[in-house]
């Protein structure tokens, strides 16, 4: 009679996925597909700009991947991610190479915070800046600007290789016809062919400049500010909006890859600890207190999967929030936060998979 409860309680806890089933697979570049789903019932609810967790197996042991989503719920009738392939990369070369209409693959809801709300009233400018597949999140918010706000309008500053390795090429320049008034797209590239004609080689923080003091020309419009791409790229563009002066809650910054959590993985491996010790956190868990012994080498998250809690969790680099919790005693060291706010950070959140204990009396809560 107890394991039949303990059975039942466990299944109430395991995760909730979401099978969605390919409707359409589209060939943006020689590495980068676009794949379409079918809309589930309900329908998925999520904002432009945000991401879904893929959940799939591989060689018998489930992994997650998060990949943005390309298209806007105002314009787009089915949901859509484009994933570029990576070197070595399981999620990728599979998405790319064995995925075709009718599959169906599960996902955790929509995520990110790399979004903002949109109104009929608003008058704004946004200035965009996207390299490589960092254009995926843009084109679901420049979309819905389009869509959603008549008097406000977009410029687009997208960084590529070369004309070849232009994601969304054709639709970028479909809705600049269609909004010559509102829609503005630079194209930057770093290998052109000799008979380009825009912007090209590396993008320095004195073009992003002059692209960001448009602002200034634009005084009747309230200003909002996007970047997704490389670490570089972004940290450019912050720098450069701080030094004109812009507010950080009009700044917008999304990454795919953190090197920092990246070095801390690595370090723990080769033992590398910075002086961290082994201590028990307790984390609350669907309202439960679960003790979580947590080595120097071991996040969190990865000492609390490893005792079989089933904590949420996606990107395992800091970036998405999936794992956040709130610290309710304790001190913690994370090895990257950009995936939080700094009201988040003020108001006490932790992400479980960069985060290690400092203190003996640490408690989070997973909400």
């Amino acid at each position: 009679m107890f394991n039949l409860f303990k059975k039942k309680k466990e299944e109430v806890k395991a995760p909730q996925f979401l099978p969605l089933k390919v409707r359409e697979v589209v060939r943006e570049t020689e590495d980068t597909v676009t794949l379409y789903f079918e809309q589930p019932e309900p329908f998925l609810d999520y904002k432009p700009g945000q991401f879904l967790t893929l959940v799939m197996d591989f060689e018998g042991k489930e992994q997650r991947r998060s990949y943005s989503l390309c298209t806007s719920p105002f314009v787009d009738p089915f949901p859509g991610i484009s994933v570029k392939r990576v070197p070595k990369g399981k999620f990728s070369n599979f998405l790319n190479e064995r995925v075709f209409p009718g599959k169906t693959i599960n996902v955790l809801k929509p995520l990110g915070n790399f979004t903002t709300d949109f109104h009929s009233k608003n008058k704004k400018h946004f200035f965009l800046v996207a390299a490589g597949s960092g254009i995926t999140p843009i084109m679901g918010i420049l979309k819905s600007v389009l869509v959603n706000e008549p008097n406000s309008k977009v410029s687009l500053l997208y960084c590529s290789r070369n004309e070849e390795q232009i994601i969304f090429k054709k639709e970028l320049g479909t809705l600049v016809e269609k909004n010559p008034d509102r829609l503005e797209v630079i194209h930057n590239l770093s290998q052109p062919s000799d008979s380009w004609k825009g912007m090209k080689g590396r993008l320095t923080k004195e073009s992003i400049l002059d692209f960001a003091k448009k602002a200034e020309l634009d005084p009747e419009f309230d200003k909002e500010y996007f970047a997704c791409g490389p670490e570089g790229i972004m940290d450019n563009v912050v720098a450069v909006l701080d030094e004109l002066g812009v507010l950080r809650d009009k700044v917008h910054r999304e990454s795919f890859y953190s090197s920092a959590a990246d070095k801390a993985h690595e370090d723990a491996a080769h033992g590398i600890t910075g002086g961290l010790l082994t201590r028990d956190v307790t984390v609350i868990l669907d309202g439960e207190e679960n003790a979580v012994t947590v080595s120097p080498d071991k996040t969190i998250l990865e000492a609390g999967l490893s005792q079989n809690l089933n904590m949420p969790y996606s990107c395992q680099s800091g970036l998405c929030t999936a794992c956040r919790g709130k610290l309710q005693s304790g001190k913690v060291k994370m090895d990257e936060d950009a995936g939080l706010s700094p009201n988040e950070i003020e108001a006490g959140y932790v992400l479980c998979c960069v985060s290690h204990p400092l203190t003996d009396d640490v408690k989070i809560n997973i909400e």
